[in-house]
This record gives C-alpha cells, structure tokens and sequence, in this order.
C-alpha cells in the first residue's frame, strides 16, 4: 500500500542550474538490450552548490573529470541521481552508462518500437538514456554519434544535420549528427531502423532547400504524403503568418506504433505517434486527416515557439503549449473553414477544460506546483492556454500582436523563458499594462458571464448588464475577477446589424446601451467565443431563437441552438417534460437547411451536447437519465431529419477522393445524417447497412459501423465481423474496430474486447481505443450504478500502471467528475478510487488519484 503523499515541486523554490554545460558529445553503442551510452560535456560553473545530474534505471559504468576516472568515493550514487560534490569552476565531464531499451514499457527515454529503437525525452526522459541535469533551462549544444548493426538497423537519425557515416567492424556502422542550436535535453531525439522514406523538399522564403523525410514502416511509404504535404503547408503557413523561416537543412519525422502522446517536436526529428502520420482514403477518416494536418502543423510551430525558445521550468509549460496550439488552430481555421475550426475547438474546450475546470484537478494554466509534471499535460495547459492568447489578441489588436511576436522571437532566441517575459512584448508593442490580465494564469475555474437585458419602449433603449462570476476551486477558495474580452453585436428584429464592438468586462458591471430603437434589438453576446467562459444569457428561449435566426456570427448561431438543446436534453433527464420542443426541433431542422451551402456547418447544427458536457449543467448528474434524455431529443431531430437525411445519403459519396474542406464537409454531413438514423434503431437497419456495404472511403464505412452498432439491429453483428476481417492486419484501423464497439457497448462488450487476442496492454493506442474511449465516451455504461463500468476500467488501470505509469495515469482522469455524480454512482466511482489508493501504483497514478479524491 502507497500511503506517503507525493512530494510537491513547487514555483516558488525555482534557484537556476549552478552549472552551465556548453556542449554534449553522445556517442551510443546501440544493443536492444545493453546499450552504451558514452557522455562528454564541457561544463563550467555558474554559483555555488555540488553538480546533480539525474538518473533513473541507469547502471553506472564510469565517471572521469579531465580524464581522470573518480573512485566510487568521489560522488555520490542513488537511485535517482549522480552527485559530484568537488569539483573545478570549468571542466570535462565523462560519463558511461549502461540501459537496457528493450526492458523499457513505460516509452519514456530510450525504447524499443515495432524492433526499432526510438526515444521520448519530454518531460523527464533523457534522466532514463545518461545523468544529466534534466530540466529545461540547461541548454546545450549536442554533437551526437550513433552505432548500431547495420542488416538491423540500416537508417541512424538523431537531432540537427547530418555528418559523417561509414561503417565499423562486425558488421555495425556509425552515423553522427550535429544540432549547432542550443537546446534543453528534453528535445533530445534519436531513431534507428529500417524504414520506407516518403521524400521531398521545401524551398525557405529566403531561397534555401531543406530536405524534408517521413519515415515509417515497411510498406507504409505512400500513406505519409498527407504528413508530407501538411508539413510543407505548415513551413510556408509559419513564413507568411509569422516570418519564421526554417532554421536546418534537413527535417525528419519518423512514425512508431507505440508512443504516449500524439508527437514530439525535437529540433529537427520530430517523433510521431503513426496515427498522426499515416492515411489514405481507404485507412484513414477526414477526422484522420484533420488531425495529421494539425499535428504536423503544432510540432513544425514548435520549431520557434518550444525549441528556439523554450520553457525556463516546467512550470511555463504554457507558455510553448498554449501559445503553439492557438498557431495550430490558426493554422487549421486558414486552412479550412474558420467558422466550423472554431467550433470544434470550442467543443473540444467544454468536454475536456471546462470539466476538469469543475473538478478536483482544476489547476492553473501556469500551475504553482505540481508532483508530476507528466500529469500536467493536460487541457487546462493546452487549450485553455491558447484561449488566453486568443484573448490578448484581440485585447490589443491585430497589429499590436505581431510586433509582440517578433519582438519575442527576437529577444528571446536560444532562451529558456517565462510567462512574464512574453508578456512585456506584448506590453511594449500595445503600450498596455497587462498585469491584470495575466490573473488569468493564476486562477483555476471558468467563469461566467452573466448577461442581463432591460428594454425600456418609451424611451427606445436596451440596456446590457454584463457581470461576472468565479468559482472556488481546490487551493483558491477566494477567487479574483478576471479582465475578458467581449465581442458584441446588436441588430434589429429584421436582422441589420445595429453596431459591433468589443466590450471589456472585468470586476464592476459592464453596461452596454443601445438606443434609438422603435423595437427591442437582438444581442449577441461572446461572438466567436472571445472569452473561454459559461454564458449565462437571461433570456427567454423565444428571444434566444430570435438571436439565432438573425446572429451573422456562425458560432453564436450554432451556440444559441447548443443552449436549447441543452436545455431540453436537461429538462428530460430530470423529468421535467417527456419531449423535446417542437419550436427548438424545428430551429434546428431550419438552420440545416438554411446551410445545406456550407455541409461542414449543418453537420455541426445536427450536433447534441455529449453526456459529459451535461454534468457540469445540474447536479448531481444522473449520466444514464442524460443519455436517454439526448437520444429522445436526437430521435425528434431524426424524424424531423429523415426526409432531408435519405436524400442526402441517395446521392454517391465525392469522387474522386479528397481530404480537402469541400469534400471533407460533404461526408461530414453524410455521417451526421448516419448517426441521426441510426436514432430510430431496428427501421434503420436495413438503410445503415446498405451505407456501410456500399461505403467507399474509411470516414463512411466507420460512420455507418458506428450507426449499425448504436441502432443494435440484426446487422450489426455481421458488420462489426465483416470489417475486422477486412482490417484485422491493420493495427491502426483495427484501432478504430475496438473504439466504435467500446463507445456503443455495454460493460460485458467491453470486458470481451480486452480480452481479444489482439487487445495489447503495451501499445498506448489500443488501450486508449478501448478504455479511454470507454470511460470518457460512453458514459451511460462507464457510470452504471453498479459500478461495474469502474471496476472494469480499474482493473486495466491497475495493470497498465505496471508498465507504463503515464498511460495509467492519464486514464484515472476519466473519474474527475465522480463528486458531481448521483449517490449511487458517486459511492461505486469513490469506493473504487478508495481501493485503488490501496495499491502499489506509480507516482504518476498516486498523483492523480490523491487530488480525485480530494
């Protein structure tokens, strides 16, 4: 039993690295199971204090000062670290270690993948490959030199340019690299294998050619051109948008099966999960495609905003995540169609920030302390930090953020930096004072906004109260208002546009007045989601289906009807009514067709509130109530649908293929009309199962899977057989098989998927498209009061914990919500929280499992 509490890392103890180490020279004598690794660092001294290099699951072979070998007496030696306690102000340090990849489960440092080797150093990996100071603000130059038999591993790629490659006796060679850029150690990167190589170049703003390489497995080339042309869109985005220009001659991307996280940016050989890698039309969904584009797009922007300028702890973890996923989105919504990007960032927000901004892992954006970094990868850092950017933007105007972002890539280049540096460009570019805006970092908890309307007729005036709210959340039971830029607009009832502007709304009420009007104008209020808040608009549902009908702002039209359907879906649930609104229905119904011009749009005006977004609505959530509520208001959407819904799907998917917007938008629509048929259950068999048989990309085969098996009718069983034989050599796509069954099924379905032969506690992805899927997907069954849905999920959690600490980690964060639960539900969730607590986990899991309980 783990009863000790982990121990806090905390922002205010942060003292700069006594040492600075100018340059690295690694060489590896890369064996599975035995690889040297050999480490020569020129290192000076910079203040007072003994040289702590860290080192876990390391076996220490030699330690030399200058040449000389120290006896075991001359440092110390732990499990955890090599202490030097003596040393000169400037010296060579060399060092020898032994690692065994092969062992390594938890995918952190040097391991092996699909018989290749390949590392992951973020956050705390490169500790696992040599003694280092691992952490971000030692900043070095590497020099690297790699060996390795030859017939095995045939390709050695490592960060920066290639140098010199031969080979060596007994059948090995030897290829060395050179990154002249300074870097942390957690960009360290290193692959070696045999590969195919999908090739091409990309020529810079300035006239240089880099030559640009996806690696993957054997037989996969042709299915990396989607990654290679997003990666050439993101380096000439990047030129356009933000003047940065590739900075090497090469840049390499190599795919592996088994990897945590979607990618890692490392200066110049970014590591990549092959779910973000490989597609094609007949493997591949246009969500696939959506997202490689993304990825590829994040890890390339990383190259300015993580890599040349970086973090100066873990605690500015932001600062390069938050700000490089507002550049990805940006990056996706120039691409496609920002209007519908915008919504699925936001959609993305609400299920996963917003609630665990209502739980008990509510953190800051720039956390103040933490136990485990690895646990801190998560929404709050990553897209609330983009709508914190998003938000200065607008505050201080278009012009005004460009010049901050030059003037930070300027004086900031080869830095390791901080919250407040970024912000004073920003301050001297706009000549604003943004201390008060940098709250925002600080406070956990999403806000709301409360908007309050008083028309007066006689005097032809509305008047807009805005105000505020804060939450109390874990650590800040006395929270501050938060400065938020508010886009508003109003209009007359026949839909011209009366003015727009941007209120700024901080802790007094914002009064907003619209006068001379003879009939009470429309407002809409948040336009485009200029503030990551909760929108508490008092109105009637009459006016808020008024705004919507005359709203030009596309995400304010969809969110006005998000509203009501929540409201419906709610009153059902907690029987209020037994139907959904015919008027709300018939909104919907209307704005589809109103954009049957723009597909990609109307498949997100079909979209209802997911399970999860609801629990944050009223409490205690009863997750099965709210699934029953939301089919019964998806199957009024689908009748009043049905007609539009089978003339749309008579007509042949777009050919020839494509994974553009317009093509992408098309099958987006026919796949929201599947799922809405797949509502009337049985009557629908027969039509999903034509769909799927007759299914001519993989985004509508799996569209129409998906409808079979929500609809539970006599076809399901054949189709679920009928495309596992097809795909059954296809791990990627088999991925896709385990998570359309594990987000319909019941708890016995998913208990017989981890026991299918190809279900693998090893590979990340597989347990995620069954069990992460499960418990954050399908809720109904996840949440079954009984308890059996969390004693599935912590059974696997218990096992994975055992190999890979991150992965298990990452899947306790399904119980976040647990305290909003009915009592039935709560009981179980805390009862098994309670034996998991019990047990011998990792750090990692005894993290989160400690602040889920609270």
């Amino acid at each position: 039993m783990r009863t000790e509490t982990p121990v806090q890392i905390k922002l205010a103890d942060y003292q700069p690295y006594p040492f600075a180490i100018d340059d690295v020279l690694l060489r590896f004598e890369l064996e599975p199971s035995a690889t040297k690794v050999h480490a020569k660092m020129t290192v000076r001294r910079l203040s007072d204090g003994p040289l702590v290099l860290d080192g876990v699951e390391l076996k220490l072979d030699e330690v030399r000062i200058d040449g000389a070998v120290l006896a075991a007496g001359a440092y110390e030696l732990s499990d955890e670290a090599l202490t030097l306690t003596e040393t000169p102000d400037a010296f060579t340090l060399q060092t020898i270690a032994t690692i065994d990849p092969s062992a390594n489960t938890a995918l952190s440092g040097l391991y092996i993948s699909g018989g290749r080797f390949c590392t992951q150093c973020e956050s705390v990996g490169f500790r696992r490959i040599t003694y280092w100071p691992d952490r971000p603000d030692v900043m070095s130059r590497f020099k690297v030199r790699l060996e390795a038999d030859k017939a095995s591993y045939p390709i050695l790629l490592s960060n920066g340019t290639p140098g010199a490659r031969g080979d060596l006796e007994d059948g090995r060679h030897f290829a060395e690299w050179d990154d002249p850029h300074l870097k942390p150690s957690y960009l360290f990167a290193l692959c070696g294998g045999d590969y195919d190589i999908y090739r091409d170049t990309f020529t810079t703003m300035n006239g240089h050619e880099i030559d640009l390489a996806v690696h993957v497995d054997k037989g996969d080339g042709d299915r990396a051109a989607w990654a290679m042309e997003s990666l050439k869109a993101s380096m000439k985005w990047d030129e356009d948008v933000f003047a940065r220009e590739y900075d090497l001659g090469v840049f390499n991307i190599v795919a592996v099966r088994d990897f945590n996280f979607g990618a890692m940016e490392n200066k110049g050989l970014n590591i990549f999960n092959s779910a973000y890698v490989l597609a094609d039309e007949a493997t591949a969904t246009d969500a696939d495609f959506e997202a490689i584009e993304s990825i590829v797009g994040h890890e390339y922007f990383h190259n300015w905003t993580g890599n040349r300028i970086t973090c100066r702890d873990w605690f500015q973890l932001c600062l390069k995540e938050g700000l490089t996923v507002f550049r990805d989105q940006e990056f996706s919504a120039d691409l496609r169609s920002r209007p519908v990007q915008r919504i699925k960032d936001v959609i993305r927000l609400r299920a996963r920030q917003f609630a665990e901004d209502a739980g008990p892992l509510a953190h800051q954006v720039r956390p103040d302390s933490y136990a485990s970094i690895d646990n801190l990868y998560t929404a709050t850092v990553y897209e609330k930090g983009a709508e914190l950017i998003r938000m200065l933007k607008t505050m201080i105007g278009d012009q005004a953020f460009a010049a901050g972002m030059q003037l930070y890539f300027n004086r900031h280049d080869g830095e390791a930096t901080t919250i407040e540096h970024f912000y004073k460009c920003f301050e001297e570019s706009s000549g604003e004072d943004l201390e008060a805006f940098r709250r925002w970092y600080s406070q956990p908890g999403t806000p709301t906004l409360n908007a309050t309307e008083v028309w007066d007729e006689d005097a032809g005036t509305l008047t807009v109260i805005l105000s505020q709210s804060n939450p109390q959340t874990p650590g800040n039971s006395a929270p501050q208002p938060l400065p938020m830029p508010m886009r508003v607009a109003a209009f007359t009832p026949e839909g011209d546009k009366i003015e727009e502007l941007t209120l700024m709304v901080d802790g007094e009420d914002t009064v907003w007045t619209i006068g001379g009007q003879s009939e009470r104008p429309r407002v809409s209020i948040n336009r485009g989601f200029s503030a990551p808040v909760r929108l508490n608009h008092r109105i009637s549902d009459a006016e808020r289906l008024a705004v919507a009908q005359v709203d030009d702002d596309p995400f304010n039209q969809w969110d006005a009807l998000q509203a009501l359907v929540k409201q419906e879906i709610l009153a059902i649930a907690y029987a209020q009514k037994s139907q959904a609104d015919a008027d709300i229905i018939a909104a919907i119904v209307a704005a589809v067709r109103k954009n049957a011009d723009d597909p990609a749009f109307a498949a997100l005006l079909t979209r209802l509130p997911d399970v999860g977004e609801l629990f944050i609505e009223y409490s205690p959530a009863n997750p099965i109530a709210l699934a029953e509520a939301r089919k019964t208001v998806q199957t009024s959407l689908a009748e009043a649908l049905l007609d539009d819904a089978r003339a749309y799907l008579t007509h042949p998917s777009p050919a020839p293929f494509a994974p553009d917007a317009q093509q992408s938008g098309q099958r987006a629509l026919r796949s929201a009309y599947m799922g809405l048929l797949s509502a009337r259950g049985e009557a629908a068999d027969g039509e999903l199962k034509a769909l799927f048989d007759g299914a001519s990309n993989m985004t509508e085969s799996l569209s129409s899977l998906r409808a079979l098996c929500v609809a539970n009718g006599a076809s399901k069983a054949d189709a679920v057989s009928a495309f596992e034989q097809s795909w059954k050599s296809n791990p990627l796509v088999m991925d896709k098989w385990f998570a359309v069954q594990a987000s319909t099924g019941g708890v016995e379905d998913i208990k017989a998927l981890t026991q299918h032969a190809d279900f693998d506690l090893s590979n990340p992805n597989r347990v995620r498209s069954v069990i992460a899927v499960f418990a954050m997907q399908n809720l109904k069954a996840f949440h079954a009061p009984d308890g059996s849905g969390y004693e599935l999920v912590a059974d696997i959690i218990q096992q994975a914990d055992q190999k890979n600490p991150a992965l298990a980690a990452r899947l306790l964060t399904a119980f976040e919500q647990w305290k909003s639960l009915e009592s039935r539900a709560r009981s179980a969730a805390e009862t098994v929280l309670k034996r998991l607590q019990k047990q011998d986990l990792s750090k990692n899991a005894s993290d989160i499992i400690a602040r889920t309980l609270g």
